[in-house]
């Protein structure tokens, strides 16, 4: 047995646990090729860091890259180094449900990894239907790992930063191997637990607000489960957040005019409705201006609080916020840390089965915001595959959203500059090569452009608004011409309710490909 540290001691209170203290090294002969492996973790916070890192040291040392693999289940992402690393060592075999990485999404596209992408809602309760384990013997993920920053009495799991798919993937576990972080604080009273059940007469989520407490502030466990515990003493490897530049803060300028509107129209009430934002400079930008426009009480249900939230608490204008994951910068979490009597009465972390749930989306009114890879003149969204094909990180939560907010809002540059055009390829296209979001599903497409609110328009009014509205000046002639060109045709073949000419859907697509830019491509 390890040596228990008195800091170690401190956190696991359940004396019985401290007999299962182990060294990562002495926990790597239990892991075999071809397991199911599960991780806590979503965003890149709350992951474990010591056991993946000493199985990546023990292929690198014994020259076992693509000998021993694994099945990987995991919220979402979790730290460089450990899943990208794991992924250049061709130590994953497949990888479920979203991933952040170079390494591994270059295995993903390479044909290496085999991914399966999911709405983050359902990937949590599809793996208590046991659809991922269907043809093991006892219907089991062979050892999950998580990672604790505290272990009750009675055995329970207090989660760091995230909470993610933990509570499905202990539920699921054969063995369990539990990291406590003792390097970060405890998160003690932070989280809110529920566990799955399964159909028929399950019972709804009963959250009427975002404050409101439904579960535990630990994830329950059966301790014959728990064959180890290892001392972690590794933060969470987090990067900077990216800055807000002129087109985000165009974007964030253009929401922020539209919902003044709806609230002079009496659509939103002055402390708006609960917001959710995804990830990324644009939602940093939205965030940010929203902490410093003439919103208060405001509130949020979202998937991941990033650092313009804590911006967004000091100004006093939001009053509780609710997710799965607080995935700070370095800076932030230090703040976060030192201010944490301003902080923790504010925030509460839910698993992903519950903060990405349709039903509550739908009964808060959530505000949904996302950045999509790029978006067609009828409003369909593509999230995931450039060019159709090349996949990124995956879908995410932003459909679970984006399908049942009240306001659905996708927001992104009109254009993104390569190597060969300094202007760049549009993001407004007559075609996505790939959809995610449908035309159904999205109310508001917003650019540095402008605006086009599409509530209760028609396909051909959609094409028409988006164009003027958001597409870059460089690509709105060359839009409408198509626009026109494929209405006309379509009027001739009755067939125009939504308008395209199938040989040209994808010329610009096409042009970019072999010749490194959009512009020039006429229709045929």
């Amino acid at each position: 047995m390890a040596s228990v540290s008195a800091a170690l001691r401190a956190r696991v209170r359940r004396p019985s646990m401290l007999s299962k203290i182990a060294t990562a090294e002495d926990l790597v002969p239990m892991f075999k090729n071809g397991m199911d492996i599960g991780w806590s973790g979503f965003t890149g916070v709350g992951y474990p860091k010591k056991i993946p890192v000493a199985l990546a040291d023990h292929v690198e040392r014994n020259n076992l890259q693509g000998k021993l693999k694994f099945n990987l289940f995991v919220g979402a992402s979790t730290g460089a180094e450990t899943e990208d690393r794991w992924a250049a060592l061709d130590m994953i075999d497949r990888r479920y449900p979203h991933q952040v990485g170079r390494n591994i999404a270059k295995g993903i596209n390479a044909g290496r990894i085999r991914f399966a992408d999911k709405h983050l809602s359902m990937f949590a309760q599809d793996l208590v239907y046991g659809y991922y384990t269907k043809d093991k013997p006892k219907n089991k993920l062979d050892i999950v790992v998580v990672e604790a920053t505290a272990i009750t009495e009675e055995g329970g799991i207090i989660p760091g930063a995230s909470v993610g798919a933990t509570p499905e993937l202990i539920q699921m576990a054969d063995k369990v191997i539990i990291e406590v972080n003792t390097a970060i604080p405890s998160f003690e009273g932070l989280h809110d637990i529920t566990m799955s059940t399964l159909p028929p007469r399950r019972k709804p989520y009963l959250v009427m607000a975002v404050e409101d407490r439904i579960g535990t502030n630990h994830v329950p466990i059966d301790p014959e489960k728990v064959v180890a515990i290892v001392e972690s003493n590794r933060p969470d490897n987090t990067g900077g957040n990216d800055p807000e530049d002129e087109t985000s803060r165009a974007i964030a300028s253009h929401l922020l005019e539209f919902f003044n509107h709806e609230i002079r129209h009496g659509r939103l009430p002055t402390s708006l409705l609960p917001l959710q934002s995804g990830i990324g400079n644009i939602a940093n930008a939205v965030i940010g201006g929203l902490a410093d426009g003439p919103f208060n009480n405001v509130t949020v249900w979202t998937e991941v609080i990033q650092d313009t939230f804590l911006r967004f608490f000091d100004k006093g204008n939001l009053k509780f916020a609710t997710a799965t994951s607080v995935r700070f910068s370095p800076e932030g979490f230090e703040k976060f840390y030192k201010n944490w009597d301003r902080y923790y009465d504010k925030l509460l972390l839910r698993s992903q089965q519950v903060s990405n749930s349709p039903e509550i989306i739908r009964r808060l009114g959530v505000i949904a915001m996302n950045t999509p890879v790029e978006v067609d003149i009828y409003g369909h969204g593509n999230s995931t595959c450039v060019m159709g094909s090349r996949m990124l990180n995956g879908l995410g939560g932003s459909a679970d959203f984006l399908r049942n907010a009240k306001l659905s809002i996708m927001h992104t540059p009109s254009v993104r500059p390569t190597k060969k055009d300094p202007t760049g390829i549009t993001t407004i296209v007559p075609m996505c090569t790939h959809v995610d979001q449908t035309e159904h599903d999205l109310d508001v497409i917003v650019t540095e452009q402008g605006l086009a609110d599409l509530r209760g328009l028609s396909p051909r009014e959609r094409a028409k608004l988006i164009i003027e509205q958001c597409a870059h000046p460089d690509y709105k002639d060359v839009l409408m011409d198509y626009f026109k060109q494929a209405t006309k045709e379509c009027f001739a073949k009755g067939a125009g309710h939504e308008p395209h000419m199938l040989r040209n859907v994808f010329r610009m697509h096409l042009g970019l490909e072999k010749e490194g830019t959009m512009k020039g491509h006429g229709w045929e």
